[in-house]
């Protein structure tokens, strides 16, 4: 099965479920998410770090 939401349940594989964040220079994410990689990195200053995570396990992709 592939990631796309089904037609009829709406299933989204949690594999797939990836969300942005940054890395802030004193080693914490930033309190809030990011809807895209683009996003996050307009946001970032120069000494923090875009970082991308899978919700399920909340590991570095």
């Amino acid at each position: 099965m592939t990631a796309t939401a089904s037609t009829t349940t709406g299933w989204v594989d949690p594999r797939e479920q990836i969300e942005f964040g940054v890395l802030m220079a004193n080693g914490r994410l930033a309190g809030r998410r990011f809807a895209s990689r683009h996003e996050a990195e307009r946001w970032a200053q120069d000494d923090e770090q875009v970082v991308e995570y899978n919700l399920v396990c909340e590991c570095a992709v």
